[in-house]
């Protein structure tokens, strides 16, 4: 197994862990502002592994376009969460 595996198998991990918790976090505490910070970290987390997950398309797709795929849901991620994170603290 190379380095590269390893890491993505580890990342895996963590983003299930991160989704898990949140999860159940998301149930115990539905509306109100906690629950919206849920969802923001949430959907942060789904945009950042996509990203991250997007290198499984090398096969089908060019090295250049896997990279802006990577850039553009990393970038996404971040905004939303800085967007609603501006949205939750002035509302």
């Amino acid at each position: 197994m190379s380095a590269q595996t390893v890491i993505l198998i580890f990342t895996l991990v963590i983003y299930i862990i991160i989704i898990f918790v949140f999860n159940k976090a998301r149930k115990k505490y539905a509306g109100g502002k906690v629950g919206e910070v849920v969802n923001l970290i949430i959907v942060t987390v789904a945009l950042l592994f996509i990203a991250d997950y997007a290198g499984m398309l090398s096969s089908y797709v060019d090295g250049e376009i896997i990279d802006i795929i990577k850039a553009l849901f990393r970038t996404a991620g971040l905004s939303f969460l800085a967007y609603g994170g501006v949205r939750v603290a002035g509302a």
